[in-house]
């Protein structure tokens, strides 16, 4: 249980500089008293867990592939995380008969071990996809959930009280830092409800109960056909959120899932139905990104050239001493991350927790010596030296905030500078936005009214 009394607090800190913004929908759901089984999609391997542990008050035992406990050090940190091995075929070896029998054993003592914690009141995490892939997709659920909740109501008579809370994550940009991310849990499921149904057909229940669980998770999940589709609706997403959806609330992610579901299902529709329109749409959208990148502009420049203020261009200036702190003090921990991260692996869902981990080490270790190093050679004085110490998260913040800023503020003055040397090209460029807004429109009014 370490990191429930020593990890879960310093996660937090870690989640909550590492993500813009994490949004829990209906969260009284996760806070449900147990027993508890929470079934998650589960995107981006390590850093799921973590974002469910975070955003539970009661400790959560979770099913992990039992590769990880061989490794001596993540094996300890995934017993100390409450952790429970699951075997599965695919990380065993070419053993015969014999393996499968003793994975069999192994995995029966895992399902006991689920019983014995949810019989005490506990809360289990199951990813039932059995693997984690960067994309947003389902995949086809194992019927691990359903056997183990099915289980521990019929060791107790069905009267446990078990329930199970499909939870769908979706990362609005999983190996970005300072990204979004939005737990979207479902409406409990009572094991109970179908105690008559197991008692009558055990494994048609067990099917039964996995299909309603997949269906959960599915209406509340992001979900893309592939990886050609992902990358023009991520596209479309960041160029042209603001028209397709005006009436955003800023308070909410809730309105960014709904725009990426209806351009996922939009896109398949018309697809089907209009697939030259898609095909125009495809070709002007590219030649319209191409013309942005060739300019080093974003969409938002072209609205915004005018926008920037005097007293914006002030709080610029007099803040450059202080981001120049922030970026001395902060930048080897918050680039040391990245780079680790980029030679450690190639695969996706696997960057952001590297870089998450590496960054709950670089940064602690980073301030201890300077603020070691800024005592023993300039402050002399305890005071002095807990104010420095206090500076170099606060700095490290602003430097983020300043830097965002001075980047909107570079790309509204190469727009502005564009409209003023070269007129006739940025009417094209709005010529080209209005051309590919107009059939956006075009094919949202017929999906809309089909």
């Amino acid at each position: 249980m370490l990191f429930y009394t020593v990890m879960k607090p310093l996660v937090q800190v870690a989640l909550r500089i590492f993500f813009r913004r994490v949004e829990v929908r209906h969260r009284e759901r996760l806070h449900l008293p147990g027993p508890l089984l929470i079934a998650a999609n589960h995107p981006n391997t390590l850093m799921d867990p973590l974002l469910a542990a975070v955003n539970r008050r009661q400790p959560i035992a979770f099913l992990a592939k039992s590769t990880f406990f061989k490794n001596p050090i993540l094996g300890a940190i995934m017993k100390s995380g409450n952790s429970i091995p699951i075997y599965r075929a695919q990380d065993a070896g070419t053993g015969g008969t014999s393996s499968a029998q003793q994975r069999a054993a192994q995995n029966e003592a895992t399902f006991g071990r689920c019983f014995d914690y949810l019989g005490k009141g506990g809360t289990v995490m199951i990813f039932p996809e059995g693997t984690s892939v960067s994309e947003r997709k389902l995949r086809p659920l194992k019927t691990g959930v359903a056997r183990i909740a099915l289980g521990a109501e019929a060791r107790n008579g069905f009267k446990l009280g078990l329930q199970i809370v499909p939870l769908a994550i979706n990362y609005f940009d999983p190996q970005r830092f300072r990204s979004d991310v939005l737990l979207n849990p479902a409406p409990p499921i009572v094991v109970a409800h179908y105690a008559e149904a197991y008692a009558q057909d055990p494994e048609a229940t067990v099917d039964a109960l996995t299909e309603t669980i997949r269906q959960a998770l599915e209406q509340r999940l992001v979900i893309s056909r592939d990886a050609a589709d992902d990358a023009l609706v991520q596209q479309v997403e960041r160029t042209f959120g603001d028209h397709l959806n005006p009436d955003d609330d800023p308070n909410t992610l809730y309105d960014n899932f709904h725009l990426s579901r209806t351009l996922f299902q939009a896109l398949a529709w018309i697809e089907q139905h209009f697939p030259e329109r898609l095909a125009a749409a495809r070709v002007q959208f590219e030649e319209y990104q191409a013309s942005l990148q060739r300019h080093r502009l974003g969409d938002a420049a072209l609205d915004d050239q005018r926008r920037g203020t005097i007293g914006g261009l002030l709080n610029l200036i007099l803040g450059t001493p202080l981001w120049l702190y922030g970026v001395i003090n902060n930048y080897l921990p918050y680039i040391l991350p990245s780079l680790v991260a980029k030679r450690a692996t190639k695969e996706a869902e696997f960057v952001a927790p590297i870089m998450l981990v590496v960054g709950m080490i670089t940064f602690p270790l980073a301030y201890a010596l300077q603020t070691i190093a800024v005592h023993h050679w300039l402050t002399h004085n305890g005071w002095l030296t807990a104010l420095y110490a206090l500076s170099l998260p606060i700095s490290g913040f602003y430097a983020l905030g300043y830097w965002e800023s001075l980047a909107g503020r570079l790309r509204r003055l190469r727009a502005a500078n564009l409209f003023r040397r070269q007129p006739a090209v940025g009417q094209e460029l709005l010529r080209q936005r209005a051309a590919v807004v107009a059939l956006l429109e075009e094919a949202r009014t017929a999906y809309l009214s089909k």
